[in-house]
């Protein structure tokens, strides 16, 4: 399987390889920014990357307005999602990022979310996707 699609940063890429080889039966992670634009993969296809990518940032700003809304629930930490053949879960990282893990349904969740709370709290600020700008106007 590919680690990163072609043209994307890799800076990051061995914290999520190590966490993949740390949880029994994860098949893949990536780190995106909250737009849903991928940052760093492992274990992924590079299009099974990208639309991960999108799936977990509709899902961390799902959570996000469910605790916005919600009374007395604060901002969005993890979502975890049980599908019928995976797990699949989305923590914040920090400032405008994501980090998104796939994994067999026999992975233990609380292994899973353990490992993912100690790369965020070990490299919170390596992990944080600064705010994309506008391009500059072309007719200045």
């Amino acid at each position: 399987m590919s680690d990163m699609p072609t043209g994307l940063p890799t800076d990051v890429s061995w914290l999520l390889t190590r966490l993949v080889e740390r949880v029994p039966h994860a098949r893949g992670a990536c780190l995106l920014s909250v737009d849903g634009l991928l940052r760093a993969a492992h274990g992924l296809q590079a299009d099974t990357a990208e639309h991960l990518a999108a799936v977990a940032s509709g899902l961390h700003a799902l959570a996000g307005a469910a605790g916005r809304r919600l009374p007395d629930c604060g901002a969005a930490r993890q979502v975890a999602v049980e599908l019928e053949n995976a797990l699949l879960f989305v923590s914040a990282t920090g400032q405008g990022a994501c980090l998104a893990v796939l994994a067999g349904r026999e992975t233990d969740a609380a292994l899973l979310g353990h490992e993912m709370t100690l790369l965020i709290r070990s490299v919170r600020p390596v992990l944080a996707a600064p705010p994309r700008r506008c391009a500059e106007r072309w007719d200045a």
